[in-house]
């Protein structure tokens, strides 16, 4: 069981229908400041989705959430300030780490393919989540193999590092979208996923064996950074147990890789 040491509420408002987050109500730390071009920064990749999914998809509270976690619960030095990039960015290398979410709603430009096979090859991390059953994985393989053609995405084991290196799991994790669980479901019930509901966690390789792709299939984890404050059971039974922790293991294994 794996628990975390403290539950803190995010606070949120809404205006014009949507959730605004209050940004001093999210903590906010220094680094020193010898060190503040050195810091983990949590990057986001921005695109035009042709769903109704999009890009910015549990922002920016997931965002800030995992920042704060990282900067409270591991030795990691975090920027407070998460930031939002296009692959086409001229500085999108100064990021080792990039989060993509809702990739059955992305349809990369040609000048997109381009970056990020120039990305992943130069040494960065693609950690894409909340995607489910066979219509998202084929609709988000298509795209990822018009930038990696010779590589093919490969199942980890249990026993992989990514698993154990700080928070040791005894099973994949999952965490389902918040408003799902509130039905009774423990898995998204979407077309053709009850037939396989189990998480499953896919590496992309290069010729090197350094994982350049990471997908989260089955998972909405960061579901679990964005609405820990919205329901204490949520919190304990998905952010503590499964989001956070994974969320750790991932960046730490990116950053120690």
């Amino acid at each position: 069981m794996i628990l975390l040491s403290a539950f803190v509420l995010a606070q949120q408002f809404r205006r014009g229908g949507r959730n605004y987050v209050d940004r001093s109500e999210f903590p906010i730390w220094e680094n020193e400041e010898e060190f503040e071009e050195d810091v983990f920064t949590f990057a986001r990749i921005r695109y035009i989705p042709h769903g109704r999914r999009g890009w910015d998809g549990d922002y920016p509270e997931a965002d800030l959430n995992i920042s704060y976690r990282l900067q409270e619960l591991t030795s990691i030095k975090v920027n407070p300030n998460p930031v939002v990039l296009e692959l086409t960015d001229r500085d999108l290398k100064n990021y080792p780490f990039v989060f993509l979410i809702a990739p059955w709603s992305v349809n990369f430009s040609d000048a997109e393919v381009a970056a990020l096979r120039d990305y992943l090859l130069s040494g960065g991390f693609l950690m894409v989540d909340e995607f489910w059953g066979p219509q998202h994985w084929d609709l988000f393989y298509y795209q990822i193999k018009r930038a990696l053609p010779e590589f093919e995405p490969r199942e980890l084991p249990l026993e992989h590092e990514i698993f154990h290196n700080v928070y040791d799991f005894k099973e994949k994790p999952q965490v389902v979208p918040i408003h799902i669980w509130r039905q009774g479901y423990t898995y998204h019930p979407m077309p053709g996923v009850a037939e396989d509901p189990e998480p499953h966690f896919y590496g992309i390789f290069d010729d090197t064996g350094r994982m350049m792709v990471l997908l989260c299939h089955n998972n909405d984890l960061v579901d679990g950074w964005e609405r820990e404050g919205e329901d204490e059971e949520f919190f304990r039974q998905y952010s503590e147990r499964n989001s956070y922790p994974m969320g750790i293991n991932i960046i730490t294994y990116v950053m120690t890789h």
